[in-house]
Parts: structure tokens; C-alpha cells; sequence
């Protein structure tokens, strides 16, 4: 788990190191081990390391092959990697680390761009060629390594892990864009790729490949794509059938997460998808496991913390379990800057700050953790799937359930430059319902959140909540080969009895029925849902601020409104519409943008 950047130049002139080296100093807490930048010409590579596979100095990253030509910048993990080194032995490659990295590099040489299909894993790197000039740009099928880019001028091109390594480096238009405006007040904060926040920062998508002509000529490939339905050789497949199934992929996704050069810890919610994760390493055979909680406290009759499940399981399985209290007054509000700071784009959720404060305990303890991330929505938990199954109008019922505000309302909130256009989140709901691949209104649900909305909010929150601190995080919920087996599953085991009905069914074989059997809960943190006392006076000065008055966002009239009633302005989805607008101006300001 790391940070990458480079430049590319496509006129003939040097790329800047400076630049590079911006970048790479804006990621330090990314990769607090080590740091490297290796320049040739038209480009400029930069990597920060956090030492988790092969803890050597040989696995030092830009990694340089000069027998191949190839230079590499590499962030993530690839889990299969010790299988593709032992086939690419066998066509003759040599080795001088015993990482994934260099894996990943003679895989580039010997199947091309093509070789992301092999991978098996969370990654996001640039690969440059030496004799071609050519770079290749890749990120992993499920989006769960960050890769945003840059064209300061029209011959250059600048990446990065993080949208801030980007602003360090300068030349960035940084003026809001006004479709990414409209997704994040409508689409419940989502910002789908290629779009970010700023209209001169875009983010390669999830599963792609760009390859780039030393001339800039650009080419991009969508690698993998996920389809819906059960297939013929699922026909004889009962419940239970299906229960094993999925039981035995998890085992795996949780056994390939795992490997590493250092210890794994458990964030433990105390909801069923952490809690299976526990028992899976338990029953790996794991013992001494590290696992963490955090729990905030009460406001508005509403409970701040679920350690009556998590320890059960830290109870049952043996664990060294570990908790975080934190009161908002002592700690949440005076970290908030840091929080805010730690996002690569504005995330509205409210646990944030509890992955964020999580994140910094856990990393005196270890440097890598699984987390549960992912389950709901591959195995249907949310409550707005069951709508869906029947829905005449999936558009318009998923539209009902998630969205934030109808069109009308985001009208009335934005300033009147942003207002008139068109509903670009509806019409990106519509092309992807009509995308080929799943036919169920419900399935249609699930593909979006899992390929869409699990991408720009729950794993990008924790990836940069996690690597705030340089943790890794892995997510096994996100192993593609379960997801793959997932949306095989047919819908009505996903959403029967509450939601996740043929997971329950799987952890019932190896966690207490007590954690299963609970009310659905969250990572909650009332402060910033029920708004009042300390943190209303922080938001009041957030958007009262100069800048936000000069920034003219939001009509005043529509902040005035939210302001005056904090606790009345709720989104179907649980949120406050107040943070929401105050959460984008305070990352605006912290960037001093």
C-alpha cells in the first residue's frame, strides 16, 4: 500500500522532477517507510512506501527493470501474486525481489496491458516503457485503489493517488464542476468517474486500462464487467447449496488477505460482515488477532457505539480486542480539520471521522487491517433493495429511495449560475439501468451500488481514512471472484428476512447467532447527524466564512433554511442535508481553494 505520481511530457521537454516531488511529499502519510522518484526525459515517476510485502530495500519502488525497460510505480496489493511468479519462471523471467511489484512489472512485459485480467487484488500503477515510450495507467476492477490525473497544459499530463498531491504541484483549474456539483447534492455525495469535484482533476475509472503515446495520444479499455443472473450451472442449486458456495469463496477472499509480510489486524464493527471476517481467521488458524472498535457517544436518544457486539465476537473468538471511545467535544471536532484534510475528494458520510479516528489507533498496533466494507451491497442490505424487486419504474424507485433531492430542490440550493441544467444524475441512473448485463430492476440496484456508489463513498472512505495514518486496508467483501458468484445468487436469498439473508445464512457456521440475529446497525455518529451546540457553531463558521460568501456555492436563502432548523433536513438516506453543504465548503476552504 502506497502512494504514486508522475509526469509525462509530449513535447519533447523534460519532465519536472519538482513536480513529481511535490506530489510525492503530499502523500507521505500514504507510504511513511520510504521514498523514490526516478526521472528519464519526457518523465518523471514518484512513489511513497509502506513496507508490507517483501520489507527489503529490493521491492523499492519507481522499480526500475533495465533488462526489460519497464519502470513501474505500483500502489495496492496483488494477493496472487506468488502463483503468476511461478508461472512466469516458467517462461524464463528472473527475479531480484520477492514482492508483488516486480510481479506485476514482468507480467506488463509479458502479456501487456492485458495482464490487469490476471491480477487478483487491489491496485492501481504506471508502468513506463523505455523503447516504446509508451505509459500504461491500470486500476483494479472494483476501484479500491485511487488513481486522478491532471493536464496543467495541453502537453502535459500529471497522476497521483491522492487529489490534493495533484494541488501541490500546481496548475490545477480548480473551479467546481458543475456535473460533479450536481452528482454530489443529488446522488447521495457520489461522484462517479471520470468526474471530480474540480473541473481540472478527473479520476481514472474502476477496471480500465489507459495506455498513452509518448505523442499523447490516449487509448482506455474497460477490462471487466459484471453481469447478473444465474448461470445454467447454477440451475440445480438450492439454498443451502448456494450457502456453501458463498461460505467457501469468502474463506478464500478472507485466507488470499491474509498475505503479508507483517501482521493483519480485524476492524471490527460488531456487525455480521466483521464479525465473519474474524471467525474466517480464527478458523484459518490465526491466533494473537488484533481487533478495533470505535464508539462515539449518544445524541438525540441515538446510541454512538455497538461494543456490545463487538465483544462478543473479540470475547468468543479470543482476540486482542481494542477500544475507542471518543467524545465529540475532546476529540471528533478538534480532528475534523485532519479528516477533512486525509479526503481525496468530499465524503459526506459521517463515519468518516470514526474511520479517521480508528485509523490513528490502529496504526500503533499494526499496519494492515481487513474490514467489512462491501458486504451490503453485494449481498442486498440496504433497505431500498426490497422496493426494487417489483418496481415498474426501477429508474424512478431507486431515484425515490437514494437520491438526496429531486431537481427541484437542488435548484433551490445551488447558486442561480449552477441552476437550469439538466438532471445529470437521473440521466446517469438511466444509462447504467439500460447498460446490458442485468435485466431485474433489482439487480440493476445492486450492479449500480456495487460497481458505482461502493466505489466513490464507502471504499475510497476508507482508503484514505486508513491511509491518513499508513494502514492498509483490505476488503474482502470486494474479492472479485466473490462478487462474481454474488450477483449469480438470485436476488430474493440476498434480501429475505432483512437483508443479506444468504450471508446470515453462511455466518450462522461460524459466528454466534447473536451478532447475526441483531438489529441492522452502522458505524454511527450522531453529532454530525443531529446536528447542535459545538458542531452547529463550527458549521455556522464554515459557511459564514468570507470565502464561502465570495465562493457563492449555495443560495444564502437555502443555508439560512438548514441553519435555522440543524435536525429538521434529513436525506432518505439518514444524512443531514446541513453537513452535506458544509462538508463540501469545508473541504473547499482546508484545500484553500
Amino acid at each position: 500500500m502506497c502512494g504514486i505520481a508522475g509526469e509525462l511530457r509530449f513535447d519533447g521537454s523534460p519532465a519536472s522532477v519538482r513536480a513529481t516531488g511535490a506530489m510525492v511529499d503530499a502523500m507521505a502519510p500514504r507510504g511513511p517507510d520510504s521514498v523514490g522518484l526516478f526521472h528519464q526525459g519526457r518523465m518523471s515517476f514518484g512513489h511513497r512506501r509502506l513496507k508490507i510485502i517483501d520489507l527489503s530495500d529490493r521491492a523499492q519502488q519507481p522499480m526500475v527493470d533495465s533488462e526489460l525497460g519497464i519502470t513501474l510505480v505500483f500502489n495496492g496489493a496483488i494477493y496472487n501474486y506468488p502463483e503468476l511468479r511461478r508461472e512466469l519462471e516458467g517462461k524464463g523471467y528472473r527475479f531480484f525481489s520477492d514482492g508483488d511489484t516486480e510481479v506485476i512489472l514482468k507480467a506488463l512485459h509479458a502479456w501487456g496491458p492485458d495482464c490487469v485480467e490476471r491480477l487478483s487484488g487491489m491496485f492501481a500503477f504506471a508502468a513506463w516503457e523505455r523503447d516504446t515510450g509508451r505509459v500504461t495507467l491500470a486500476r483494479d476492477r472494483l476501484g479500491i485503489k485511487p488513481l486522478y490525473y491532471t493536464e496543467p497544459d495541453a502537453h502535459t499530463l500529471r497522476f497521483a493517488s491522492s487529489l490534493p498531491a495533484l494541488l501541490a504541484a500546481g496548475g490545477v483549474d480548480t473551479a467546481i464542476d458543475p456535473v460533479a456539483l450536481n452528482f454530489y447534492m443529488n446522488f447521495h455525495a457520489v461522484v462517479p468517474a471520470p468526474y471530480t469535484i474540480l473541473k481540472g482533476v478527473r479520476k481514472l475509472p474502476p477496471a480500465t486500462v489507459m495506455t498513452i503515446s509518448p505523442d499523447g495520444t490516449r487509448k482506455q479499455r474497460t477490462y471487466w464487467a459484471l453481469r447478473y443472473g444465474p448461470e445454467e450451472a447454477d440451475a440445480e442449486l438450492d439454498e443451502e447449496g448456494w450457502t456453501e458456495r458463498v461460505l467457501e469463496s469468502l474463506r478464500v477472499a478472507v485466507r488470499r488477505r491474509l498475505l503479508a509480510d507483517v501482521p493483519v489486524g480485524v476492524l471490527l464493527s460488531g456487525g455480521v460482515d466483521s464479525s465473519l471476517i474474524v471467525g474466517l481467521i480464527a478458523e484459518a488458524g490465526q491466533t494473537g488477532l488484533n481487533t478495533f472498535s470505535v464508539g462515539f457517544e449518544s445524541v438525540g436518544g441515538e446510541k454512538g457505539d455497538e461494543f456490545e457486539y463487538s465483544d462478543i465476537i473479540a470475547d468468543h473468538f479470543g482476540t486482542e480486542h481494542h477500544r475507542i471511545r471518543v467524545n465529540s467535544r475532546e476529540r471528533m471536532l478538534p480532528s475534523l480539520p485532519g479528516c477533512v484534510a486525509a479526503m481525496a475528494e468530499p465524503m459526506v458520510s459521517h463515519d468518516a471521522i470514526g474511520f479517521y479516528l480508528l485509523s490513528q489507533e490502529v496504526s500503533k498496533h499494526v499496519k494492515v487491517v481487513q474490514s467489512g466494507q462491501g458486504a451490503d451491497e453485494v449481498f442486498g442490505g440496504y433497505h431500498w433493495y426490497p422496493p426494487m424487486v417489483d418496481a415498474n419504474d426501477a429508474v424512478a424507485e431507486y431515484a425515490r429511495v437514494f437520491c438526496d433531492r429531486d431537481h427541484g430542490e437542488y435548484d433551490r440550493a445551488v447558486h442561480p449560475r449552477f441552476r437550469g441544467g439538466d438532471s445529470h444524475c437521473r440521466a446517469f441512473i438511466e444509462e447504467r439501468f439500460a447498460a446490458p448485463g442485468a435485466t431485474r430492476p433489482i439487480d440493476k440496484a445492486l450492479r449500480m451500488d456495487t460497481t458505482v456508489m461502493l466505489v466513490d463513498d464507502p471504499v475510497k472512505r476508507v482508503d484514505n481514512m486508513t491511509m491518513a495514518w499508513g494502514l492498509e486496508a483490505r476488503v474482502p467483501f470486494l474479492d472479485h471472484d466473490l462478487i462474481e458468484l454474488a450477483a449469480r445468487v438470485p436476488p430474493e436469498l440476498k434480501i429475505a428476512q432483512g437483508g443479506k439473508h444468504i450471508l446470515k445464512e453462511a455466518a450462522r457456521r461460524i459466528i454466534p447467532s447473536e451478532v447475526i440475529d441483531r438489529p441492522k446497525g452502522y458505524f454511527p455518529v450522531p453529532a454530525l447527524k443531529h446536528i447542535q451546540g459545538d458542531t452547529l457553531d463550527m458549521i455556522r463558521g464554515v459557511l459564514d466564512a468570507r470565502v464561502a460568501r465570495e465562493r457563492e456555492l449555495f443560495s444564502r436563502e437555502y443555508l439560512d433554511m438548514l441553519l435555522d432548523e440543524p435536525r429538521g433536513h434529513i436525506t432518505p438516506l439518514r444524512g443531514s442535508k446541513l453537513w452535506q453543504v458544509a462538508l463540501l465548503e469545508m473541504w473547499l476552504q482546508t484545500h484553500e481553494l
